[in-house]
């Protein structure tokens, strides 16, 4: 049996920029991660949602247990990645959340969570003002969130200098982790000498230098800071966390514990921690199952007393430094150049063959400029509404996490000089989310990846450019001359594309055409609506719209709609009343015209209405275009005016009795030619292309009306598989599979409510039953988490404490546990119990779990004074 002094701990950084459209508030599609929405939809589908629920199965590949893998290793999760979660994915959100509590009770009161600074900036290149903000932020956010302060606090790709250490020490932060490289020497420190005055010197012993880092990885170190300050620091284990990340270890959960046990060592005479640390997305996104050979291998170490499985802040607490250390000023995990991969073309890129990285320099040097040049003309303005500029910024995280009145409300009654007038207020928050925007652009993927015309380029690029707005909006010309220079310098920042040209062309082609104002809101609503009815009162996005009035007139396929709206954003409380008037031909061809409100125009516009709803009625629509350009005298809005989501929902609506005339076409063509294409196929003999298009579509078209048909058409799909198969068809496996994979979720789903409504009603269950039987025939493994997820809480909430001794008396002992309830008595109530529970059994069955050899696990059970537990 292992040395109770052997400690495993297992550190995921999961983290995604954010990616939200800097006018929008919201991560708008983004097709490199179809079939998803987006990256983040994406990755947390293949990653931060199985971390919460990760499977250990068994010899046949079925499930056996479900483990949270969270509450038993060390993790963080970037701020602005927890709030796209907590929004759009709030059950692995709050699975996140319930496994730090856990832990903090598995682990002495030490929670598995640590904090991150805000937005994952570089820390050793931003300023000293940037930096105590993104501690600041990092750590309210943690609080806020997590319910308890942040022991630890990961650094952006790890990168650090003795000024970040220092501030985070003056924080509070009581450690971080850092790569072994990033050890410059250690010494030991020396214990007091018996009768030592308290200000008398220890002596100290000479440094032990660690190049190529040798440090011993399996111990604490401490950094001294000077005026009495200190740090903890870990260096992780590098050999084993490259491993993980790049030599395919996660491919076998054995392989991956007995690589971690062999960090061990047997001559070791104090207490050691083997840890690693990688990105988490290694764990289900970079390596496909990852998170199932995590589960098993933190299980199987535990298995008989291997090693005891900890956290940092609980190792730390048991075991603190006897060594101390320093740092190698300036370097990161991930730049063998120190910091250069975020400011010059070091050579760390992806190694696509003629290209370089010089943009890198230019854009940073033209960000900093932008900052520098912002920085006092912000102070000027806060000073006229803030007590102190830099406190209130570094308190406008609460702000962030609850955009209401009343919490906006008490920050000002904090920091602002005085009572603010509505304008003030709006002015004040501008300014603030000039600062947020400030150091958003500084996120470090903007210089990451190879070409500045790549998606995390242009998002800090976007960033540059709200603040660059905002500017303008609020130091007027001053404010407004902020932009040349910094396109300036973003031309000399020269594309590996030739097409691309630079940086300022990249600013023109894939920014510009973001900004917008009330205005643009305005038309995005008014051509909306069009294809959507409004209530009175909506959200769009990040503004709230109220209709004031709205006529509508209609002549064929021509559409006519005038009306009044005034919107408010509910980031700065900005508002505006716009008048707007859009007219539809049909289809895709549209337009409309908006404009601010006046009350003085207000009997020009209602003559407007009236002669433009006349000429309608009339089928006169030149005359409404006329119309349009007498009383909207600026410019025009079409489809492509629309956010880009919006526009998307409408141009499928557009499409889609066209793609269903085309897909009967299809159709009919293999219908007519089908018997053809079999002897073609069972013949071996070459296939028309044209026949073999018309087969793959109809077919697989057919296979996907097959699932999305209620209920679910189990023969349809029977009969397109077998064609499939026989003529050889090629299936859109990505397509098909995502839209089983859902299809299962939603009939849980119902089944879910159903059961919780306790109504007596079957029926959910039954459709459950019969698309489990009905997806699973499909050919190819299906990615049912979700599924399986709903079912697992369902059998532990009910299905195995069924009354056993009431199904024994009708069906004979050995049947598994049923549900919880009332005694069962009846002969007849109690059959009925066991058909449900058969039924519920076979589905669990059908989606890969081993229900008779499940093992539920239980997580550590809170105590009523769980919060004064975990603070102790």
């Amino acid at each position: 049996m292992a040395s109770p002094e052997r400690y495993i701990c297992i550190h995921g950084h999961f983290y995604q920029p954010p990616r939200e459209n800097p006018w929008l508030e919201t991560v708008e599609t983004q097709d490199s991660a179809a079939p998803y929405h987006d990256w983040n939809d994406r990755i947390t589908a293949e990653c931060y949602a199985p971390n919460g629920a990760a499977r250990v199965v068994n010899g046949d590949n079925r499930i056996i247990r479900i483990l949270n893998n969270y509450g038993r290793m060390s993790f963080n999760f970037g701020p602005t990645l927890l709030s796209w979660l907590q929004e759009n994915a709030h059950r692995v959100y709050q699975m996140i959340l319930d496994a730090d509590e856990h832990s903090c009770l598995r682990f002495g009161g030490h929670g598995s969570a640590m904090a991150q600074v805000y937005n994952h900036i570089i820390m050793p290149l931003a300023s000293t003002r940037d930096r105590i903000t993104q501690i600041r932020w990092g750590k309210h956010d943690f609080e806020h969130r997590f319910g308890r302060k942040p022991e630890g606090m990961w650094l952006a790709e790890t990168a650090c200098d003795t000024e970040t250490l220092q501030l985070l020490a003056e924080d509070g932060i009581k450690f971080v982790v850092l790569a072994p490289h990033q050890c410059a020497r250690i010494r030991p420190i020396p214990p007091a000498p018996k009768g030592k005055k308290k200000d008398e010197p220890v002596p100290e012993g000479p440094w032990i230098e660690t190049a190529n880092g040798s440090v011993d990885t399996t111990r604490p170190y401490r950094v001294n800071l000077g005026n009495g300050r200190s740090i903890a620091i870990f260096f992780y284990d590098g050999a084993r966390s490259r491993a993980v990340a790049f030599e395919g270890i996660l491919n076998d959960g054995e392989t991956f514990a007995r690589r971690l046990m062999g960090g061990f060592s047997d001559n070791s005479d104090h207490p050691q921690i083997v840890h690693i640390a990688t990105d988490g997305e290694s764990y289900g996104h970079h390596h496909r199952y990852g998170e199932m050979a995590l589960a098993w291998a933190m299980k199987w170490i535990e298995t008989d007393g291997r090693a005891k499985l900890t956290n940092y802040g609980e190792f730390l607490a048991k075991f603190p430094p006897a060594w101390e250390a320093q740092i190698v000023e300036n370097t990161s995990w991930s730049c063998v150049h120190g910091v250069e991969r975020w400011r010059s073309n070091c050579g760390c890129n992806s190694g696509r063959p003629g290209w370089n990285q010089e943009w890198r320099r230019p854009l940073r040097e033209g960000l900093d400029q932008l900052r520098d040049s912002a920085e006092p003309l912000a102070a000027k303005l806060g000073a006229t509404l803030f007590k102190d500029v830099d406190a209130a910024r570094n308190a406008y995280i609460s702000v962030i996490l609850n955009r209401n009145k009343e919490n906006i409300d008490s920050f000002f009654a904090l920091h602002a000089t005085h009572e603010l007038s509505e304008e003030e207020r709006r002015t004040a928050l501008k300014l603030m989310e000039l600062e947020r925007h400030e150091l958003l652009m500084y996120t470090s993927c903007g210089w990451f990846f190879d070409e500045i015309t790549g998606i995390e380029t242009v998002q800090i690029i976007a960033y540059a450019s709200r603040m660059l707005q905002l500017a303008a909006e609020l130091f007027g010309d001053e404010g407004a001359a902020l932009e040349k220079p910094f396109l300036d310098k973003l031309a000399t920042a020269k594309s590996n594309l030739p097409d691309q040209k630079d940086g300022a062309t990249a600013y023109e082609r894939y920014v510009r055409n973001m900004e917008l104002d009330l205005e643009h809101v305005g038309a995005h609503y008014a051509i909306s609506s069009v294809f959507k009815n409004y209530p009175e009162q909506t959200d769009l996005f990040c503004y709230s719209i109220r209709q004031q009035a709205l006529e509508i007139e209609t002549s064929g396929r021509g559409r006519l709609e005038i009306g009044r709206a005034s919107i408010c954003s509910k980031i700065t409380e900005e508002q505006e009343t716009i008048v707007f008037a859009v007219l539809h031909f049909g289809d895709q061809n549209i337009t409309a015209a908006v404009k601010p409100y006046r009350e003085e125009e207000a009997e020009e516009f209602a003559r407007f209405t009236r002669e433009a709803r006349a000429a309608v009625v009339r089928a006169e629509l030149p005359e409404v275009i006329r119309g349009f350009d007498r009383v909207f005298p600026m410019k025009t809005y079409s489809i492509r005016s629309l956010f880009k989501d919006e526009q998307q929902r409408i141009v499928e609506m557009i499409l889609k009795p066209r793609l269903e005339r085309v897909e009967a076409s299809l159709a009919s063509i293999y219908d007519n030619q089908a018997s053809l294409l079999h002897f073609l196929s069972q013949s071996g003999l070459q296939r028309p292309p044209a026949l073999t298009l018309a087969a793959t579509f109809a077919i697989n078209a057919g296979l996907k009306r097959s699932i999305e048909s209620s209920p679910i058409d189990s023969i349809q799909m029977r009969t397109y598989l077998g064609l499939a198969a026989s003529d050889n068809v090629v299936l859109d496996r990505q397509d098909i599979g995502y839209m089983a994979d859902q299809r299962m979720k939603q009939a849980m789903i119902a089944m879910q409510e159903e059961i919780d409504a306790d109504s007596g009603n079957t029926s959910a269950l039954d459709d459950a039953l019969l698309v489990a039987r009905t997806v699973t025939e499909l050919p190819f493994e299906l990615n049912l988490w979700q599924a399986q997820n709903i079912w697992y809480d369902i059998y532990r909430r009910l299905f195995r404490t069924w009354n056993q001794t009431a199904l024994d008396s009708v069906t004979g002992p050995g049947l598994p546990p049923a549900p919880a309830g009332p005694d069962v008595t009846g002969i007849e109530e109690a059959s009925t119990y066991a058909s449900q529970h058969d039924r519920f059994v076979e589905l669990g069955k059908l989606m890969g779990i081993s229900v008779d050899d499940l093992v539920i696990e239980e997580e550590t059970p809170l105590p009523e004074d769980a919060e004064t537990a975990i603070a102790e």
